[in-house]
């Protein structure tokens, strides 16, 4: 109950799309574990809401409308990106969609005008995990003067979406 679907099934998408190198790039046992356990938590998640516990999902207020967002991630993930590749195209895709995956979740959030206490601290987490993120990126460019222009600036919109609630979250 108070999770949205809509985000869980981004969410899924996004992991799905930005791990697709498990069938072409092997990089550690650790790294391509990690990789199918994100992509089986996604689609676990996602089962879970639609399926085993759909009676305690609110559909009702789960209403945002996914071609809102789907449609102009596809084209910016066409328009911008590093290599014109199929799984180049698919990784930006992931990177932009995974910036405003949150939003059928916030839209949510602020048409029903409440969350119960452990999806608030879901996606205090979710933001705090988007935080250390950035962490990530000044780190690594201090250290390996490395900067990926899309994930940051992808980054930094989502993390602004997760300001309003940051400030919401704290206050109360």
């Amino acid at each position: 109950a108070g999770i949205s679907g809509k985000s869980q099934i981004l969410f899924a998408l996004v992991f799905t799309t930005r791990y697709l190198d498990l069938f072409t790039n092997f990089i550690s046992v650790y790294n391509t574990v990690m990789k199918v356990i994100f992509l089986i938590c996604a689609y676990v998640t996602v089962y879970m809401i639609y399926v085993k516990f759909r009676k305690t999902f609110d559909s009702e207020n789960d209403s945002f409308r996914l071609e809102f967002l789907l449609v102009p991630v596809t084209g910016l993930s066409f328009l911008e990106n590093h290599s014109f590749t199929p799984l180049e195209i698919l990784w930006t895709f992931s990177i932009y969609l995974e910036s405003v995956a949150i939003l059928p979740q916030l839209f949510m959030i602020s048409k029903t005008g409440e969350a119960e206490t452990i999806t608030t601290h879901y996606l205090f987490f979710l933001g705090l995990y988007r935080a250390l993120y950035i962490a990530n990126w000044v780190w690594r460019y201090h250290t390996e003067n490395f900067y990926d222009q899309i994930a940051v600036v992808s980054g930094v919109v989502q993390t602004i979406f997760y300001c309003d609630f940051f400030y919401l979250y704290v206050t109360k």
